[in-house]
């Protein structure tokens, strides 16, 4: 079953390009597009994809509240976002972060971590462009005013060490075999941090991970 994508972005040349793009991968289709936040959500409302891949810089409604009001912590039914944007500035991540992105990437990432972050966040996880991960995830840890959130439970020995490569922006394959044990192990741990940190994705794991001084 294909991927299905809407896009937002006020310009037409992206709007094309990314299409263009996106379609010529296998398992991905591009089902809308819209010109603006406001368009998105509606689009999104009416199409119902799998994916938005979202610009943050849009006019009546910026990529971030549609993203919030289509993701947000409050949306019971949470639709999977990719923000992409040309501006790699801290505040626009964490924007989006806070928002509910399941992804961030620049506009110059190119078609093979643009596609994993449309599979990624369709597989219910999430990609931070690597060239920003660390970075920007540690000053959103250290932007932080309030205590972070204590674990229902206690983290297993294992649990430690799978949730460190994650905070440093590492895949699943990556991680299972630095570990030595297989991807879907990996997932079956990220699955139990996301229970007991309250984390609906990785990303959340990672963000945590930072604040209390994993990494």
């Amino acid at each position: 079953m294909s991927i299905r994508v809407l896009i937002a972005d006020d310009q037409p040349i992206v709007r094309t390009g990314l299409t263009m793009l996106l379609d010529a991968q296998p398992n991905i289709e591009v089902v809308g597009a819209a010109a603006d936040g406001r368009e998105a959500v509606r689009l999104a409302l009416q199409l119902r994809p799998d994916v938005g891949l979202f610009d943050i810089r849009m006019p009546l409604m910026d990529g971030i509240e549609a993203t919030r009001r289509l993701a947000g912590p409050d949306v019971t039914d949470p639709l999977p976002i990719v923000v992409i944007t040309t501006f790699d500035l801290d505040e626009y991540v964490h924007g989006a972060l806070k928002a509910g992105a399941r992804g961030f990437l620049l506009k110059d990432a190119g078609p093979t971590l643009l596609t994993q972050a449309i599979h990624a966040a369709a597989d219910g996880d999430a990609l931070i462009a690597p060239s920003v991960t660390v970075r920007l995830l540690a000053a959103f840890a250290h932007a932080q005013t309030s205590q972070p959130r204590q674990p229902i439970e206690p983290l297993t020995a294992r649990e430690e060490e799978v949730l460190v490569p994650v905070a440093q922006g590492h895949t699943n394959n990556e991680i299972a075999s630095a570990l030595y044990i297989t991807p879907s192990t990996v997932k079956a741990h990220l699955a139990s941090l996301m229970r007991k940190l309250g984390a609906r994705n990785r990303v959340e794991v990672a963000m945590w991970a930072h604040e209390t001084g994993r990494i």
